[in-house]
């Protein structure tokens, strides 16, 4: 089996969750029998210039896998800005400001004449994620022939017509979580030859921790709830501080907010004292973090998966997560490891719950834990997506045949 993993930049060292899925499936895929090349432009990562050629093109090996950058074409960023700013509105596009938005993104013509003149050299092409011009572009070549991993959001840019008509005819479509693929189902005219299965996302699971490291090193003693990731409003940590700083004003506790990872966000005034912002930490840090808090909060209501849930079930903590988020709620639930708010006065019942019953709190991490290993482990994955990819190639040579 070889496949030809297409996504718009590519490296080992780059933020976003897409970016970090693709690396961990590509690299374990590849450690087997399966054979993975990663085709995409010479773009450096999602926050730099999209028509600036970083990389040198041509074909690099990293890490065991093979590498092909290919030049991406000079976009018009203002044309782009304009409709990009009439999604993120939620103002609906005519077909003609939809076909601006695909042709004005991140498109390469030397990839998709690649991805043309060599069809018959792989036997599939695996899209990630579905928002981008390589997908798009590159999937039109070939549908039949492409799998897309798409990481679908209840977003404007999901509901765009182009993107329904075209990744209704797929090969292939693999989802996270069930609610992604009900998102999916509700609302694209799926041909009924689309194969597509909820398949999850592979968890590195064999981190260690140490709670009392992590006290020792930052002298936190008291009881704390951890939100890590992005500081940024898109993530929802405003309303994590709003709600935090109201459960102190209700509620008299010693309880402290650690917060790690990028980016920068007010504090209110009124609960500083009680706030820890350690911004980024080593990962080893982050993992002890984990274990020495009661619990973690992820309040984004715009996740296909959230990678730190996973990881604070692995540290065997449970987690208090949005109710607005289909696909973390329905992780919190199945897996009997969390609890969801969806207003101020669920989230002071949760941590109250949490803080009040330690022994309960332990028994959900546990439970998160065993969530994790059986359905998330990297052996579990790279089993499910390449009998996924096999009968995917089966049944294209039984048609073919």
């Amino acid at each position: 089996m070889k496949l030809g993993f297409v996504t718009p930049w590519f490296g080992f060292n780059i933020p976003g969750g897409a970016e970090a899925e693709l690396r961990g499936l590509a690299t374990h895929l590849n450690q087997t029998d399966v054979e993975v090349e990663i085709l995409t432009t010479c773009v450096k990562d999602f926050n730099s210039n999209w028509s600036e050629n970083f990389h040198p093109e041509g074909e690099t090996v990293e890490n065991g896998l093979v590498i092909r950058r290919f030049k991406v074409d000079r976009r018009n960023k203002q044309k782009f800005d304009l409709v990009n700013l009439k999604l993120m509105k939620k103002i609906p596009l005519t077909p003609a400001e939809q076909q601006v938005y695909i042709d004005e993104m991140v498109n390469s013509k030397a990839l998709y004449e690649y991805l043309e003149n060599n069809q018959d050299n792989y036997d599939l092409f695996v899209f990630i994620p579905y928002m981008f011009g390589t997908t798009y572009n590159g999937i039109k070549i070939n549908p039949k022939k492409s799998v897309l991993i798409p990481c679908f959001h209840d977003e404007a840019y999901f509901y765009l017509d182009l993107f329904k008509d075209l990744y209704s005819q797929l090969g292939g479509m693999i989802f996270h979580a069930r609610p992604e693929q009900q998102l999916v189902e509700d609302n694209y005219p799926l041909d009924p030859g689309l194969k597509h299965e909820v398949l999850g996302e592979g968890v590195d699971t064999g981190f260690g921790y140490d709670r009392e490291r992590f006290v020792k090193k930052y002298n936190i003693k008291e009881p704390f709830i951890l939100y890590a990731g992005r500081k940024e409003a898109g993530k929802r940590v405003h309303v994590l501080l709003k709600y935090f700083s109201e459960y102190h004003k209700r509620n008299k506790t010693n309880l402290k907010l650690v917060l790690i990872g990028g980016g920068n966000i007010k504090i209110p005034n009124d609960v500083k004292k009680h706030v820890k912002d350690l911004g980024f930490v080593d990962i080893q840090d982050k993992y002890d973090a984990y274990g020495a808090a009661t619990c973690l909060c992820q309040p984004s209501n715009s996740e296909s998966f959230s990678l730190v849930i996973m990881e604070s079930w692995l540290a065997n903590r449970p987690v208090i997560v949005s109710g607005g988020c289909p696909v973390t709620k329905s992780f919190a639930i199945e897996s009997k490891g969390g609890l969801y708010f969806d207003n101020y006065f669920d989230f002071e019942g949760a941590v109250r719950f949490l803080t009040g019953n330690p022994e309960i709190a332990d028994e959900m991490g546990a439970a998160g834990n065993k969530f994790v290993n059986e359905n998330f482990e990297w052996n579990v994955i790279v089993d499910k997506y390449t009998r996924f990819f096999q009968e995917l190639i089966d049944r294209r040579g039984e048609l073919d045949g």
